[in-house]
């Protein structure tokens, strides 16, 4: 009977949560979720930011990333430029490390302020200490990108190139082309693909 009720309870609370770790991903055209533009995140400088507070006049660029995915750190080094880049071009960026460091110490805040300090990181770098800003925008993997307009609504959402080991054979700029295009006020040439790294740790919900 006990066995019974658990795999009756388990019957009830995995279908819940799978469905809280998989909100439908935001698709170009999408604004940025209103329930978590002003929620307040860590930054390794021990400031409190949000992603209402770091926008910019020509757009926002938020990154789902982590310490500890090797996709992360094939890319970490462009990452950099390429956030460092938009900063200066006028773009908001925050990158968000959703991933919960009790199931990896690497993806600690320590860590993170290590590697802000390391890779030359100008953009703010903080904790989503639910994971909950990370489903808000249906995000699965780390790195991920999703760029917005002045106005709010995404342009660009997927990787940011073709080729995560080997910068030089990179053939697809699809963020740096995104930017550009946005900057220059043009289409943007392609404005989704398919995320590539490793899936989020997400924290379990309270």
């Amino acid at each position: 009977m006990k066995h019974r009720v658990l795999a009756w309870g388990m019957a009830i609370v995995l279908p819940l949560v799978v469905w809280a770790q998989n909100t439908p991903k935001l698709k170009p055209g999408d604004t940025i979720p209103a329930s978590v533009k002003d929620v307040k995140m860590l930054s390794v400088t021990g400031r409190q930011l949000s992603i209402a507070d770091v926008k910019g006049p020509k757009g926002t660029l938020v990154i789902f990333s982590c310490n500890s995915c090797p996709w992360v750190k094939a890319w970490e080094t462009r990452i950099a430029e390429v956030g460092n880049w938009a900063q200066k071009q006028g773009i908001g960026v925050i990158m968000i490390n959703p991933n919960d460091p009790a199931k990896n110490p690497e993806d600690s805040y320590e860590v993170m302020q290590q590697r802000t300090k390391e890779r030359g990181f100008e953009f703010p770098y903080v904790v989503d200490a639910t994971s909950d800003v990370a489903r808000a925008f249906g995000a699965t993997h780390t790195p991920e990108f999703f760029l917005f307009d002045a106005t709010g609504k995404l342009v660009y959402t997927g990787a940011l190139d073709d080729n995560a080991r080997n910068p030089e054979a990179v053939k697809e700029r699809y963020l740096q082309n995104a930017i550009e295009a946005l900057l220059a006020g043009k289409p943007i040439p392609v404005a989704q693909t398919r995320s590539i790294g490793c899936t989020i740790k997400f924290r379990e919900k309270i």
